[in-house]
């Protein structure tokens, strides 16, 4: 069996990814890491770091920036399948440069990929999310955010990367184009089996300014053609509102979390900022139905849209 791991990256360093740490964490299960590598800002060091980690099994494609292309983000899902179709694994593992996995599952995942390798019916393996909010320590796992979400599917023709490249689709017919990756006609969704296992996001873990900063380059890229006013700072609101996080996070990313030094630049009790943008998860509707999810339906998610079929549920008790 083989496992090929697989991103693409655009500017990582001077946005601040954890692009490193993401690599490094399933390098050990994987027999090689694809990379769609797009040349960014001529200050930005994406490549020097992704080349010295060292590792023979990382292997580079260039891929270019088009977002005119591409409109709506789906230039996300073009250059995740760039570096997919380099891939020459069974199962392909994708992994987004802001998304690392706990060294603790690594061998239950290994497991799962053995289990269902001669299985057709299972086309994808879907992950638990934790997503982190400002820092290391505050995070949701529920309303408002993805609670699940595939990152390890069949290397088929037909799976491609859909719509921001969050998931993915089986097509009947494919091209390479931002309709058919923003196509629900002519798709269906892949049938998974889910896993007992985390992807740990850190997309929303970075210095206001840099966040601001990304932000805006998503936006940007989202509608191309318009000129985007750049915004200054974000605001994460305050953090007591933000479950904590409890648990361990990856090796890899400890000498990360050590560095961190923007505490002073957060909010950690009291009332949001009147002016603030109000995210999914502020709304009093989604509050009162994490809390309803949370503590009366053990994490269920009532309603929200799944872009899988689960067909089967992996038990550690596989193991």
């Amino acid at each position: 069996m083989l496992v090929s791991g697989y991103t693409f990256v655009r500017n990582a360093v001077k946005l601040d990814y954890p692009v490193r740490q993401s690599i490094q964490s399933i390098l050990p299960l994987v027999d090689e890491f694809v990379i769609a590598y797009v040349p960014g800002d001529a200050d930005d060091t994406t490549l020097e770091l992704i080349l010295a980690i060292g590792s023979p099994k990382i292997k580079i494609v260039e891929a270019q920036w088009q977002p005119e292309k591409y409109p709506q983000n789906t230039l996300y899902a073009y250059l995740s399948d760039v570096a997919k179709n380099a891939c020459s694994g069974q199962w392909l593992f994708y992994l987004q440069a802001d998304e690392v996995v706990h060294e603790q599952d690594l061998e239950g995942i290994k497991q799962a990929c053995l289990f269902y390798q001669d299985n057709p019916g299972i086309e994808g393996l879907l992950f638990k999310y934790r997503h982190f909010w400002g820092d290391y320590n505050h995070c949701f796992t529920h309303h408002g955010w993805y609670p699940n979400e595939i990152r390890i599917i069949r290397n088929l023709p037909t799976i491609h990367s859909w719509r921001d490249a969050q998931s993915f689709r089986v097509y009947d017919t494919f091209e390479a184009t931002a309709q058919f990756y923003r196509n629900k006609q002519g798709t269906r969704k892949l049938r998974v089996a889910s896993l007992p296992f985390y992807i740990y996001h850190y997309g929303w873990v970075r210095p206001p300014k840099i966040m601001a900063t990304k932000q805006t380059g998503m936006i940007q890229s989202w509608r191309p053609q318009e000129k985007v006013q750049a915004l200054t700072d974000i605001d994460y609101g305050p953090l007591n509102r933000v479950p904590l996080f409890k648990g361990t996070h990856p090796k890899v990313m400890h000498q990360r979390i050590a560095n961190f030094d923007w505490a002073d630049k957060l909010q950690y009790k009291g009332h949001p900022n009147p002016g603030r943008q109000r995210y999914k998860h502020d709304r009093l509707k989604y509050r009162l139905k994490s809390w309803v999810e949370l503590n009366l339906l053990n994490g269920f998610e009532i309603g929200g849209f799944k872009n899988y079929q689960i067909v089967d549920r992996f038990s550690n008790l596989a193991l």
